[in-house]
């Protein structure tokens, strides 16, 4: 059995690792640096195969919040409008693990910081940064080294590539500033900009707003007529656990937000609807529930579960009308469906990690959606 953490890598052409492999830590990857062997990543293995593939273009797209959904809906749009196309990177199944597309095809990747650390020459033809939070920082020197990793996206595009960003924080409009001199080949998103979501069930909520924006530019970028992006926009249906609605109970709406593992992604959530009985803890990433604290006005009860409820229930109680401890998840969906009246959304959208209580996030909507089914 080979000891990998002793193994001689020269000669290797490169390292290729999985995107949690932290790459500041880890023993094999200070070992590759050593040597002077490439540490890369599957994406990076795609970017290195494109001139053997038919004609294509790809497009990629970062952010702390929102990029799943704004990759399955560019992937969405792009099918409605008859253009071969397939997603991959962060979401669904890897990339490399599908059959090419043919001449005329269009990639469209969802990219964490860690996938974009990993490659070198990923050009993409449309690149999209959405926001930057603070997230991952044990894998970063501080928040700018995230920040940086982000911005590495456009400075693996060619020149005459369409760069989309949004520009609602200060690191993004920082990032955004730095691409100003590429004029025709920089959109932005500025987080004022108003928009009609009414024709589009599954994109309510401003976060959402700023998705279709990003989504828009992007089809736009790609020669998508107009009627295919509306109609494109219609259609689209939630992804599992990133506001999906679950159903209406005696006018009750239950929607599941299990994805929204940080303050910055559960605030648009609480802003999307009126009365909100909000489910909301596990694992967390801070102190604080600052990002959340503009629309705490939309919250009537707020239910806390799992590792954070005793300090969350402590923040609230004096910032919402009622707030309780409830510890686990089913005792909160019991409550919360037991209080709500017609016209309310009972919302979890925990603001934390689920690994206190739960594998991951999925298993946590999951078991949201089961304890909604098993109310009397």
């Amino acid at each position: 059995m080979v000891d990998l953490e002793t193994i001689d890598l020269s000669g290797f052409d490169a390292l290729i690792v999985s995107p949690g492999v932290p790459l500041n830590t880890h023993p094999l990857a200070a070992a590759a640096r050593a040597a002077g062997v490439p540490v890369i990543g599957d994406i990076e293995l795609f970017a290195q195969a494109r001139s053997d593939l038919p004609p294509h273009k790809v497009v990629g797209i970062t952010g702390t919040n929102g990029k799943s959904t704004t990759t399955a809906l560019v992937h969405h749009i792009l099918k409605t409008a008859g253009v071969p196309t397939l997603m991959g990177g962060n979401i669904g199944l890897p990339i490399l693990g599908q059959a090419p597309l043919p001449e005329g095809g269009v990639y469209v990747l969802e990219l964490s910081s860690y996938q974009i650390d990993l490659t070198t020459s990923l050009d993409c033809d449309v690149a999209v940064l959405l926001n930057i939070t603070p997230d991952h920082l044990d894998r970063y020197d501080g928040f700018a080294g995230y920040a940086a990793s982000k911005a590495r996206l456009f400075a693996m595009q060619s020149a005459g590539h369409v760069a989309v960003v949004g520009t609602g924080d200060e690191a993004s409009a920082n990032i955004a500033q730095g691409l100003a001199g590429r004029t025709d080949d920089l959109m932005t998103i500025a987080p004022d900009t108003v928009i009609d979501q009414r024709r589009w069930p599954a994109l309510q909520g401003p976060h959402n707003a700023q998705n279709a924006q990003a989504a828009i530019a992007v089809a736009r970028a790609l020669g998508i007529d107009e009627a295919a992006i509306e109609a494109g926009l219609a259609s689209y249906a939630s992804l599992p656990h990133r506001m999906q609605y679950v159903v209406t109970r005696n006018g009750v709406a239950f929607v599941n937000d299990s994805k929204a593992t940080n303050p910055e992604s559960t605030a648009p959530a609480l802003a999307a609807f009126p009365r909100v009985h909000w489910i909301v803890g596990g694992k967390r990433k801070g102190d604080d529930l600052d990002a959340c604290a503009a629309h705490l006005d939309h919250v009537v009860a707020a239910y806390t579960i799992g590792e954070a409820a005793p300090l969350f229930f402590d923040l609230l109680k004096d910032k919402v009308p009622v707030v309780e401890q409830s510890g686990t998840l089913e005792a909160a969906v019991a409550h919360a469906a037991a209080a709500a009246q017609p016209g309310d959304t009972v919302l979890l959208s925990p603001a934390c990690a689920s690994f206190d209580q739960f594998r991951d996030y999925e298993a946590r909507g999951d078991a949201f959606r089961a304890a909604v089914e098993a109310l009397a």
